[in-house]
């Protein structure tokens, strides 16, 4: 675990803007790129397709900040392109060859799964010396939301690991349609902060610094990233759960139909929905690192493509200051020492899981078996000791 330093905190922020197609990701771009607060902005976008036009609708004064992957959908080659390409422009900052840009903008196609970005941004050492993810931004279509999310998983998973949903086209969609797809966002996503956007105008400040540090204050701003308050009690039937140990599977528990085989019912619009769980784990107690960092290891093994996103503040036995993980699917980004644990915090662990067909109750059923492994290796440990000594 290495602590987090000054230094680590000046890294560059990259927010990855992600959204369906015609979600109005370009318009919004193209708005926030006039503002003042984004002035020192690179900006890489991926394309789908041979010829791209989106970058041909994005202004910029400084063209020399702005790069186009013409590579399509971001699998591995294009992780590759992307790794080049940021290195470059650090290389050509460091320089002087480009404007010393404060801040990156990586705009993902509309096809893609932003996962392998995240992935990208969190494992490449090079890139992680240089750049930190500030947070994933998602753009949903007033208008076209609710069909979009019937139809394309893609769409829901943009949406459901986002730490901020952007719903876009707010003047021309039907108002009570708009509250039928702002209560579908947040049933997906508690934890995301939500904003309506019209004609792609939105205040910068209401998306960046969405990570864990605050560039303001220097420190990191735990509860603000977790915003762990937001899945509890968010809906009504989860009343009667209790919390002491756990928070409240926000995904009714469909695992019979989806787990067990599979399948999805074909009359069921909300069918990718249901697919999706998100909830918060609280710990009382402190825990070992090795016990919990094997927990996390069985449920990446196992269960890894349908983990889509963790954050965690964590009470470590080895250590009095708190832990901060986070994970996407298999890949976690290393573990993180914070040198104070949050104001009034009360030390409990706790973290925030969107999964993909896993239920909290399974969730909970690995962590419980690890702990119980720990504590009867405890048991064998003192008889043993007390073997020795007689």
């Amino acid at each position: 675990m290495s602590d987090t330093s000054t230094a680590a905190e000046q890294r560059i922020p990259v927010t990855v803007l992600t959204g369906f197609l015609g979600s109005g990701k370009t318009t919004l771009l193209n708005k926030l790129l006039r503002r003042p607060e984004l002035a020192d902005t690179a900006v890489i976008i991926n394309e789908f397709g041979e010829i791209g036009l989106d970058h041909l609708l994005v202004e910029k004064s400084d063209d020399e900040g702005m790069v186009t992957l013409n590579s399509g959908c971001l699998c591995c080659t294009v992780r590759g392109d992307l790794v080049r390409t940021m290195s470059e422009l650090f290389l050509k900052r460091s320089r002087g060859e480009v404007t010393p840009f404060k801040r990156m903008v990586v705009e993902t196609t509309g096809l893609a799964d932003p996962a392998p970005i995240l992935h990208t941004l969190m494992t490449d050492p090079l890139l992680a010396s240089r750049y930190r993810l500030d947070g994933v931004v998602t753009t949903i279509d007033g208008v076209n939301g609710a069909s979009t999310l019937d139809n394309h998983e893609e769409a829901v998973k943009q949406a459901a690991v986002a730490d901020r949903l952007l719903l876009t086209k707010v003047d021309i969609a039907d108002a009570p349609r708009l509250e039928e797809l702002k209560h579908r966002l947040h049933h997906l996503n508690p934890g995301a902060p939500f904003h309506t956007v019209a004609t792609g105008d939105i205040d910068p400040n209401a998306i960046l610094n969405a990570g864990l540090y605050n560039p303001e204050s220097k420190t990191a701003d735990v509860k603000k990233w977790l915003q762990a308050e937001a899945y509890e009690g968010s809906h009504d039937h989860d009343q009667g759960h209790g919390h002491h140990h756990h928070g409240h599977d926000h995904g009714h528990d469909h695992d019979h139909k989806h787990e067990s085989h599979g399948e999805q019912d074909p009359h069921d619009v909300n069918r990718h929905d249901d697919r999706i769980r998100s909830f918060c784990m609280t710990f009382d107690e402190p825990m070992s690192w090795s016990t919990v960092a094997a927990a996390f290891d069985a449920l990446v093994t196992y269960r890894g493509p349908d983990l889509l996103r963790m954050k965690g503040i964590l009470n470590v036995k080895d250590t009095d200051k708190p832990v901060v993980i986070h994970g996407v699917q298999h890949v976690f980004h290393p573990p993180a020492t914070l040198e104070a644990w949050p104001e009034g915090d009360d030390r409990k662990s706790r973290v925030v899981f969107i999964t993909r067909d896993i239920a909290e109750s399974t969730i909970r059923k690995v962590f419980a078996s690890f702990f119980d492994a720990e504590k009867k290796g405890w048991g064998q440990q003192e008889q043993s000791q007390q073997q020795q000594q007689q």
